[in-house]
């Protein structure tokens, strides 16, 4: 618990907030060459659901790679960006003894390249793998329901929202952020995003999101 003892978890969004990239789905789609518009306009509009948008991600990638694994994937993404000031701010945040958590639609790979070890819980999406990608995915976070996963995480560490952070930067995450006693909008791509947050950071420094805890 920090100083005052206002709160005790901050849970962090991953794309765009703890990496410096757009997603991690698109950052293996950029390296096929092959793009998800269709699908991604058919989840938007409700013709499938989360299972199916991620089959047909994984689908895209299976036809430039048949045999494809998440040790491909890892390979992939090893080298994505993280945000500026990331692993100094989460261990500030251990230090100061707080607890951290990941809620994510993004791909677990990416926070095996951040480090596990920073986070106690995890709960983000993965690929189902039998020694080559079956072409299903793991869904642990809708995209359109981020606050549930949000809620299980709380369950799971015994706090309550009242005791919260998160840290997010779309639209996806405004359940998070209004949940949270302190919705922080890091580096916000929409509008949405930041009228939901109690604060907003515009500069890409993770480290900014320590002065308001």
């Amino acid at each position: 618990m920090d100083v005052d003892g206002r709160y005790e978890l901050v849970v962090f969004d991953m794309d765009g907030v703890l990496l410096d990239v757009r997603s991690s789905w698109v950052l293996v789609h950029d390296h096929f060459g092959v793009n998800n518009d269709v699908s991604l306009q058919a989840y938007l509009s409700g013709d499938i659901d989360d299972e199916e948008f991620m089959r047909r991600d994984i689908a895209l990638w299976k036809e430039r790679q048949p045999s494809i694994s998440k040790r491909h994937i890892r390979e992939i993404v090893k080298d994505a960006p993280m945000m500026k000031g990331c692993k100094e701010s989460l261990r500030t945040l251990k230090k100061n003894g707080y607890k951290t958590a990941v809620v994510s639609g993004g791909l677990k790979p990416l926070v095996e390249q951040i480090g596990m070890g920073y986070f106690d819980v995890i709960m983000v999406n993965d690929l189902e793998d039998d020694g080559e990608l079956t072409g299903e995915g793991i869904l642990n976070v809708p995209l359109n329901d981020k606050g549930t996963a949000f809620h299980k995480v709380l369950e799971m560490l015994d706090i309550p929202p009242e005791s919260t952070v998160a840290v997010g930067n779309s639209f996806i995450d405004v359940p998070m952020l209004k949940k949270a006693s302190l919705g922080i909008a890091f580096n916000p791509e929409d509008q949405e995003v930041c009228d939901s947050a109690d604060v907003v950071i515009r500069e890409k420094d993770l480290c900014r999101i320590l002065e308001y805890l």
